[in-house]
């Protein structure tokens, strides 16, 4: 008898291996990235904004299959992601220099998530690495897609002009540089 796939929205759901879970949190990161181009893709000034993430949705689900399946992400795509950090750096590097609370304008949060689920990638690739051995390129490349995402969410508040909101923890104080004493 033929399974009715119609009762399956994944065939790997009952593996207790960790590799699911990295593949539930990086589809959901894949679907965060679509959702936020579509916020982004409303404002006229972020279009490359939106060129970007409608290049990033693939390049996660490329993520997604590379632990399971034949590792997808090369270090051409390493490298080029880092291209992309290092252009949005160059428009707010002033800014980032300080913890910013995740807030802003509509693009900006819709970023700001894609931060956090990128994020929670990392970790679920961390618990898969506890289990199998893990290509570093994809703890790189992951790591560096959080922090790319962050980088978007500050440039999107800066093209839309909404100041960033710096953030203060009481529980870390800054360190302060102690002077040497001769």
């Amino acid at each position: 008898m033929k399974k009715d796939m119609r009762y399956l929205c994944y065939p790997y759901m009952r593996e207790s291996a960790s590799t699911v879970d990295f593949e539930i949190r990086t589809d959901s990161l894949t679907t965060r990235i679509g959702q936020a181009a579509s916020v982004v893709q409303k404002h006229q000034q972020l279009h490359i904004l939106y060129e970007d993430l409608m290049e990033l949705i693939p390049m996660t689900y490329h993520l997604n299959g590379s632990v399971r399946g034949e590792r997808a992400i090369e270090q051409s795509d390493l490298e080029h992601l880092s291209g992309k950090y290092d252009f949005y750096v160059s428009f707010v590097e002033e800014k980032i220099q300080q913890f910013l609370l995740p807030q802003g304008s509509d693009a900006a949060c819709a970023l700001h998530v894609c931060r956090s689920e990128a994020k929670k990638s990392v970790r679920a690739l961390h618990k898969v690495s506890l289990e199998r051995e893990v290509d570093k390129i994809l703890f790189d490349y992951t790591h560096l897609l959080a922090n790319v995402f962050f980088v978007m969410a500050v440039y999107a508040n800066q093209q839309l002009e909404v100041e960033e909101i710096t953030f203060e923890s009481k529980s870390y104080k800054p360190r302060v540089k102690k002077e040497r004493t001769r």
